[in-house]
């Protein structure tokens, strides 16, 4: 078993295979479900959309077809992220506190969403896994969906564009950048995480600072 997901998780983070053999059907696929499912948030949608760009750059897979299919795939996605989260946001309202679930959460996250809803719809696409449970989190707090359709249409073209046209630069600035993909894997990867480790030293250094003793 152990063996059989240690293979599972290789094929889905192979980014050069899955570009090679499944093309542009398969990276708006892997989008599609990253940014419309909770079981997508461990698929590589960063590091993908960038080793797609570099592979366009260098002929083995057509920027036509990729660039506008998958803006629109993460964007439908994100829209069934959202309906999903709406449905079950209302019977979360009617839900009593328990162990795993407070109420009082929830309506924060309604009151952060009509504050910061739009900024927040757009930054999460640039976040692994935050950008997978920002769209139901948007429909549980019954976040305007008008508004939020807006911001996630800019969301998706930008994150698409930015992640897919910069490979694209890279693979014709840097003479055989393809054959090293691994090294810009690897910095995708940690620009991913970087955000998401600034918050973690950001919320570790207030709470230090508000610790008895501390002034």
């Amino acid at each position: 078993m152990l063996e059989s997901i240690r293979q599972l998780l290789h094929q889905i983070y192979d980014v050069e295979n899955i570009i090679r053999t499944g093309g542009p059907l398969l990276v708006c696929l892997i989008v599609f479900v990253e940014t419309g499912f909770f079981v997508g948030f461990f698929l590589p949608g960063d590091s993908l959309l960038v080793t797609a760009g570099v592979f366009s750059a260098a002929g083995v897979i057509s920027l036509k077809w990729l660039l506008l299919p998958v803006m629109l795939c993460a964007i439908v996605g994100d829209q069934i992220g959202y309906w999903i989260g709406r449905a079950a946001g209302s019977a979360l309202y009617t839900r009593e506190d328990s162990f795993f679930f407070r109420k009082r959460h929830l309506e924060r996250a309604h009151e952060f969403y009509e504050t910061y809803g739009g900024k927040t719809v757009i930054m999460a696409r640039f976040v692994p896994i935050i950008r997978t449970f920002c769209p139901p989190v948007a429909g549980a707090a019954k976040m305007p969906y008008l508004r939020y359709f807006a911001y996630d249409i800019f969301g998706g073209i930008f994150w698409v564009g930015t992640m897919t046209l910069g490979g694209y630069f890279l693979g014709h600035v840097i003479p055989n950048i393809s054959q090293r993909i691994h090294y810009v894997i690897v910095v995708v990867v940690f620009l991913s995480l970087l955000p998401a480790i600034i918050s973690f030293l950001r919320a570790r250094k207030a709470v230090d600072s508000d610790a008895p003793g501390k002034s």
